[in-house]
């Protein structure tokens, strides 16, 4: 029997976090191929620490797009994230691009050939998630997590909040009764800052953010409100801990309350599955509880490299369905093309929208008039329930 009482916490990361300075430069290295040429083959990790970045990986793509652009794209992408500090500023650091051409064993898995249809980029496992616990049908302690940091960032990027530095974590418990979240039992937010800020200041600064974002009543009491713990927070970013794409791939997906099938997302054009599949399981899993089949969705993808069709498609409603798993799960291909191929077709992936992605989470954002976000649409839920009914 599932547990109805209990508490569990979800954390997020600020744009200036280490690893999501690397997130970020990766994404905007893709997002760079994209726009020259929407089938460029991408597969880009970044490396940084204490004025240094180093840009590795495989790449097919337009000629024109030379180390020299690359590493201008990257400094940019740092420079807009916000750090210009003596360890790590976008104008002073060393770049270092080692990116080269994609293996041919590789494509030719991937490639389309006379019959042969495109295949997925690697194996793997991808899930996808919804519930009803937010409007956006995200986990409430992952959006909270995200949404206190986001709006912390925006009003350091607009001056607002000087006092704030790009770097930052958040933490949010929330205390679960009968399975519905009822308000938090504690707030962590660490947060770099202008070394003239006393710590209870920079407390009340944060707490005003914290009370804008949870729920009316939903805040902790004082004692488990923590705001920098260990107590001065002023280097921050890759000057004080060392940076790589991929490591934050709970932040990225639903904060530990759904599994998670390891790859990470950033820095990898859509014919990688671990992307564009764990985005079309979102989808998936999105509009069936959107259509009110259920509470609650988790859909599990697996590929093979090579092979266009997924091997297995697994559906859980967690006993809050009003329909059953097999009957899902025999409609999903009827739906919505699953290979690589029709994925990308039918979310639109083919695109330059993925910088926006690599920070306060994949989903549980709103889709963009560009195509971005178009895996959280809504459109398929009418579809859903029309195919099962």
């Amino acid at each position: 029997m599932a547990r109805s009482d209990y508490l569990f916490t979800s954390e997020s990361v600020s744009e200036g976090h280490p690893d999501k300075v690397c997130d970020r430069i990766s994404d905007s290295v893709l997002d760079l191929f994209l726009t020259a040429d929407p089938y460029s083959r991408v597969a880009c990790e970044t490396l940084a620490t204490t004025n240094r970045v180093v840009i590795a990986g495989e790449v097919r793509g337009p000629a024109s797009i030379t180390p020299a652009v690359v590493e201008e794209t990257a400094r940019q992408a740092i420079r807009d994230i916000g750090y210009e500090q003596e360890g790590f500023h976008w104008k002073t650091a060393q770049i270092d691009v080692l990116l080269h051409a994609q293996s041919a064993h590789i494509a030719q898995g991937v490639d389309a050939s006379g019959n042969k249809d495109e295949g997925a980029g690697d194996q793997g496992i991808m899930f996808g998630y919804a519930c009803i616990e937010t409007e956006e049908l995200m986990p409430a302690p992952l959006y909270y997590s995200h949404r206190l940091l986001k709006l912390m960032a925006e009003d350091r990027k607009s001056g607002k909040r000087p006092e704030f530095g790009p770097d930052a974590k958040s933490q949010v418990t929330l205390k679960y009764v009968n399975g519905k979240p009822v308000g938090a039992t504690s707030v962590v937010v660490s947060t770099q800052h202008h070394e003239d800020v006393s710590q209870a200041d920079l407390r009340e600064l944060v707490r005003g953010y914290a009370l804008q974002v949870l729920p009316e009543g939903w805040m902790c009491d004082d004692e488990h409100f923590y705001t920098n713990p260990t107590g001065l927070f002023v280097i921050g970013g890759p000057d004080g801990d060392a940076g790589l794409t991929g490591r934050k791939i709970i932040v990225d997906t639903y904060g530990g309350a759904a599994p998670h099938g390891g790859g990470a997302f950033s820095g990898k054009d859509p014919t990688k599955v671990d992307r564009s599949a764990a985005y079309a399981a979102r989808y998936l899993a999105k509009n069936i509880v959107a259509a009110g089949l259920s509470d609650r969705c988790t859909i599990q993808l697996s590929y093979a490299i090579g092979v266009s069709k997924p091997l297995s498609i697994y559906v859980d409603l967690h006993g809050t369905g009003q329909v059953d798993e097999a009957a899902i799960e025999a409609v999903i291909p009827q739906v919505m093309d699953l290979s690589p191929r029709g994925i990308r077709e039918h979310l639109a992936l083919n695109k330059p929208i993925y910088a926006r992605t690599s920070s306060y989470g994949h989903f549980g954002r709103a889709p963009e008039v560009d195509g971005g976000f178009s895996w959280e649409a809504r459109d398929l839920a009418d579809k859903l329930k029309a195919a099962i009914r």
